[in-house]
């Protein structure tokens, strides 16, 4: 009875997100129903060469250079797109590296909701009051992309969308507490390369822990 009661809460909450990303997902199409459909002015780019590229932070051995599914296999990507990618790998990297780290402390340490949790991590959330929280979850996130993320795009309407100001450096947040960021450019780069290569081995990492819980 237990067995099958479990399974009934774990369906119903099943819906309950779908019907909530649902609505997630209409929002975000009706309000984009209302953005100008202007076109938009582009200033040139600075070129960013693809020798550049294979010698930047996170081209190491022994792949090297590795592009299979050719994001960057013309002039146009690499000045428009290579900067917003290399961000979007250096903070999901940042997050799979906190997730694993999770992980594993909270198989041992879970002080939060009565510490008795014991269901599989993809639908964990499902088993806590974290869903009736949602809005204040989304706006955490929110605040903290708002804060972190905009702030490091050039303006859509004059100078083209999902385009990185020139002065951003990838990764970079502004947030060195410690004093840890190097002053010289080649040990900068040495420890960029290490963070985006521990970021990558964290991603495998908490899909593989995930998927074989």
């Amino acid at each position: 009875a237990t067995s099958t009661k479990s399974r009934f809460f774990l369906r119903k909450k099943t819906t309950e997100l779908r019907a909530f990303m649902m609505y997630v997902l209409l929002l975000v199409w009706s309000a984009s129903a209302f953005m100008s459909r202007t076109q938009v002015s582009r200033t040139p780019p600075l070129r960013v060469t693809l020798d550049e590229v294979k010698g930047d932070s996170g081209v190491t051995a022994p792949l090297g250079y590795f592009d299979p599914a050719g994001l960057m296999e013309n002039d146009v990507q690499l000045d428009e797109a290579y900067k917003f990618y290399k961000e979007v790998e250096i903070k999901h990297g940042r997050v799979a590296m906190l997730a694993a780290v999770g992980f594993f402390v909270g198989e041992r340490f879970h002080p939060l909701f009565g510490g008795d949790i014991d269901v599989p991590s993809y639908v964990a959330f499902q088993a806590t009051p974290l869903q009736k929280f949602w809005p204040a979850v989304l706006a955490t996130i929110g605040f903290i992309e708002a804060t972190t993320s905009v702030p490091t795009f050039k303006d859509p309407d004059t100078e083209g969308r999902w385009q990185m100001k020139e002065s951003h450096l990838p990764g970079d947040l502004g947030f060195d507490p410690l004093g840890y960021k190097p002053k010289d450019a080649a040990k900068l780069k040495e420890r960029a390369t290490m963070e985006i290569n521990n970021g990558r081995l964290a991603m495998l990492a908490i899909a593989g822990m995930v998927g074989q819980e």
